[in-house]
């Protein structure tokens, strides 16, 4: 197993509210959870603040969006300094949702990525093919474009988290079997170490989502390259707990 300490995020997406997010907090906050795992949770941005500050200390909080810039005329828009300014650590950036859904390029993305950066705000950055591009076999050329954009943004690799979502497995019950999720992961590092340093392939961490679940999670972690997940639908659930736990 690599030293690279495990990565578990959820990713709450549009969901939830004072109550139900309460219920689901004081779950986290009373689980046995695996002390070698580093848990980040991805509230809507109306709660961020709430979510800070009734979430355990041990489990980080991130921001599911934000824009480039710190302040101005961007209705709407959210950014690092005022995620900061909630406790916030960690913002998941270039979600598939974001990119298909509401347009976002990979040049707006990779803006994001470096001002998140220069103003200290970890990054949770997704990259991911959709179905008819794995089916069409380009898988490789877009999850490397997608991730040149971010690393060309990037001068401080330590607080990034590559998050590969292959897009037809998100929401779909469909999962990357454990050999499909751990050779595009073996080669995004190959990617890392040919384009960026031997030493950022090595300690970057590189996680899977889609579809992940207490029931698949242990097949998945054990693979070399796969860091941890980026959960959606089950991080609201108590199933949370088991894959947080996955190597334990």
């Amino acid at each position: 197993m690599s030293s690279r300490k495990f990565f578990v995020g959820g990713n709450w997406k549009m969901n939830g509210d004072k109550e139900s997010l309460g219920e689901l907090i004081m779950t986290l906050n009373t689980a046995s959870l695996n002390d070698e795992t580093e848990v980040v949770c991805g509230a809507p941005a109306i709660y961020l603040d709430y979510v800070r500050s009734k979430l355990d200390q041990r489990i980080g909080v991130a921001a599911q969006n934000c824009y480039k810039v710190p302040k101005g005329a961007f209705t709407g828009e959210i950014s690092p300094v005022m995620i900061k300014d909630c406790g916030v650590d960690w913002v998941i950036l270039g979600h598939s949702e974001r990119r298909h859904v509401f347009g976002e390029s990979d040049e707006l993305i990779g803006q994001k990525v470096a001002h998140c950066l220069e103003n200290d705000l970890g990054v949770i950055a997704c990259i991911g093919e959709k179905l008819e591009e794995r089916e069409a076999g380009t898988t490789e050329d877009v999850v490397f474009e997608q991730t040149k954009v971010i690393a060309d943004n990037v001068k401080d690799w330590t607080r990034v988290v590559i998050a590969y979502e292959p897009v037809w497995a998100i929401g779909t019950g469909k999962t990357a079997t454990p050999d499909q999720a751990q050779e595009v992961h073996e080669k995004l590092r190959g990617w890392l170490r040919a384009n960026v340093s031997n030493a950022v392939a090595d300690s970057v961490r590189i996680i899977y989502g889609g579809s992940v679940t207490g029931g698949n999670c242990k097949e998945l972690a054990a693979q070399p390259d796969i860091d941890g997940f980026l959960v959606g639908g089950a991080s609201l659930k108590p199933e949370f707990v088991d894959i947080i736990n996955a190597r334990a």
